[in-house]
């Protein structure tokens, strides 16, 4: 119901009655004036005038659980919020969570991270107040040879998100990293409980560099922020309304095929390295060839220098610029 009420407080032009609230969602007025009371203690600036009922005194978006479960217009995903200020990794958390049996479309948003995780043990900077960091769980039905294209649907739904709500536009560079002028602005992690043919569920991880200032030396060359792109503040809560129902749009193109057929050229417009060389770190071995853009399955094609075509899994390798980090 708090949430609710903040909403409708938001959307309101004047006044809204006690007596309009109490209607709507059928409880007393001490109900409604306790809601009220929580939503002030969180920082919201409410008036309440006699006779007249309450006012949203200044409509900015306070970075909370509420104020995130009022801007969600996602069909399923995200309804049920956990909203933490601060924890370990969300990955970490929604995998607790999914042990204990949460559903499908659970959302963990974390307003700070102590041991955020990137690809292959790599940490990842998320300190407070300065980034997007949320993991969401699914429990999907196809085969686990198929998780991998998760992540490459998730990319395009956070370039699609960002896109929204600053007009920036992001690059890929497959499979996962969204850069802006060649530096890293986010970074997705997926992961997944599976049997040998079953996936018990799979865990997408989010993480957007959005208030960060300055970065440490060793990265300064090679990750920016929304905002240092933007030279403005960012809607943090706004940004993850519109990534949820982009990934909800992007992910029912890819269940419709159960590839990446209906998104293949979207992602290859976005991809940062398509028919340029790139260098691919292996686990055996490494290499160099010519990116030709991605399978219907997500997979990198790379023609190397013999005319030979390898088409790489995503979580095999890391591919790097043959120059840098693009």
């Amino acid at each position: 119901m708090k949430a609710e009420i903040l909403k409708m407080l938001t959307e309101a032009q004047d006044y809204l009655s006690g007596q309009t609230l109490c209607d709507y969602f059928h409880v007393s007025r001490t109900a409604v004036w306790k809601a009220v009371r929580q939503l002030q203690e969180e920082g919201y600036e409410i008036e309440a005038v006699r006779n007249r009922g309450y006012r949203l005194v200044k409509k900015e978006d306070i970075y909370s659980g509420t104020g995130i479960v009022s801007a969600l217009k996602t069909r399923w995903l995200g309804h049920h919020l956990v909203f933490m200020e601060e924890t370990d990794s969300s990955n970490n958390q929604i995998r607790r969570l999914a042990e204990q049996g949460a559903g499908k479309g659970t959302l963990v948003v974390a307003d700070q991270q102590n041991a955020g995780k990137g690809r292959r043990g790599r940490s990842w900077l998320s300190a407070e107040g300065s980034g997007v960091w949320m993991s969401f769980l699914l429990r999907p039905q196809f085969q686990p040879e198929s998780a991998s294209m998760v992540t490459l649907v998730t990319a395009l739904a956070v370039a699609d998100g960002i896109y929204e709500t600053t007009g920036l536009d992001c690059g890929i560079k497959w499979p996962n990293d969204l850069v802006i002028d060649g530096k890293k602005v986010c970074g997705i992690l997926t992961e997944m409980s599976s049997d040998m043919d079953t996936i018990q569920y799979i865990v997408v991880g989010i993480g957007i560099n959005v208030g960060i200032r300055e970065f440490p030396s060793e990265i300064r060359e090679t990750a920016t922020s929304l905002e240092l792109c933007l030279e403005e503040s960012v809607n943090r809560v706004k940004l993850i309304d519109a990534v949820l129902r982009h990934w909800e749009e992007r992910y029912d193109a890819f269940l419709q095929k159960m590839d990446l057929s209906l998104l293949q050229d979207d992602y290859q417009r976005r991809l940062v390295n398509v028919e340029n060389q790139v260098r691919v770190l292996g686990y055996s071995e490494d290499y160099v060839g010519i990116s030709h853009g991605i399978t219907p399955t997500g997979e990198l094609i790379v023609e190397l220098e013999d005319g030979e075509v390898r088409k790489v899994t995503s979580g095999e390798v890391s591919v790097r610029g043959v120059y840098g980090y693009v």
